[in-house]
């Protein structure tokens, strides 16, 4: 339960070190805001255009009659609204962070001088660490969606559907969320997506204790916008847990870390 703790305390930390530096905060917050401004544009877009795309999906319906027709259609359009918003909601961190890449790749630095330096850092050009980020950015939505589409058929089950189901689904949020935010830091250190995901398991009950909160409150409208910088500056702190001796790798039993290639 120490490590429960820890990892909010990482996410406190991280809000408390931008305020303290007033100006990353500021400038922290907007790529949330550029991010923010687009999928609010997407969502609008898709209200406006919903009807057209659902007759367009389901031609099939053109001759049926009422109620069924409205019914289909009017299921399919609900579905189509929750998946944006779905889609929206889970991207998010990822886009933020790769509209604002150099800066919070900078804001990551600072915090891990401010706490003694790092040894071991890979430099890469920005287009590659670009393609990197995008890369696993990718790879972890894949596997956000395929824990989604578990939970889904598993939120069928009576009682444990409607209680264990959506605990689940905080910690699998939490989980990824965390994954996401500690790519800052930690790749500035080589260390590739597989490794973190390992780190990540080695020490759940930190990696929740930092993403569940951080989940739940990014369900609440702007929110996101004004925690995003602490929430990267809490994940560089919490990476240094994750690599100990000033966020140097630690081999685990004799196993190298897999690091990036800097070519």
């Amino acid at each position: 339960m120490r490590d429960l703790g820890a990892g909010f305390g990482y996410l406190m930390k991280g809000q408390r070190w931008v305020l303290r530096h007033g100006r990353w905060w500021g400038f922290g917050m907007l790529p949330a805001l550029i991010t923010l401004v687009l999928y609010a544009a997407a969502l609008v877009g898709l209200v406006a255009w919903a009807d057209d795309l659902v007759a367009w999906a389901t031609p099939f319906a053109d001759d049926w009659g009422s109620p069924w027709q409205g019914l289909l259609r009017g299921t399919v359009t609900v579905l189509l609204y929750v998946g944006g918003l779905f889609l929206a909601v889970v991207t998010f961190t990822a886009v933020t962070l790769l509209v604002g890449q150099p800066f919070y790749e900078s804001l990551a630095e600072k915090v891990d001088d401010s706490e003694g330096g790092v040894g071991d850092v890979v430099e890469l050009p920005l287009w590659r660490e670009l393609l990197i980020s995008a890369r696993d950015s990718i790879r972890v939505l894949i596997w956000v969606a395929l824990f989604g589409v578990a939970l889904f058929f598993l939120g069928f089950i009576p009682v444990a559907g409607q209680t264990v189901v959506p605990a689940l689904g905080f910690c699998v949020s939490g989980f990824f969320l965390t994954a996401e935010l500690t790519a800052v830091a930690l790749q500035r250190r080589g260390v590739e997506l597989r490794e973190r995901f390992r780190l990540q398991r080695g020490r759940m009950l930190l990696t929740l204790g930092f993403g569940v909160p951080l989940t739940l409150l990014f369900l609440v409208p702007l929110v996101a916008v004004f925690l995003m910088p602490g929430a990267v500056a809490g994940a560089t702190l919490l990476s240094r847990d994750l690599l100990p001796a000033a966020g140097e790798a630690v081999p685990e039993n004799g196993k190298p870390f897999i690091r990036a290639d800097p070519a």
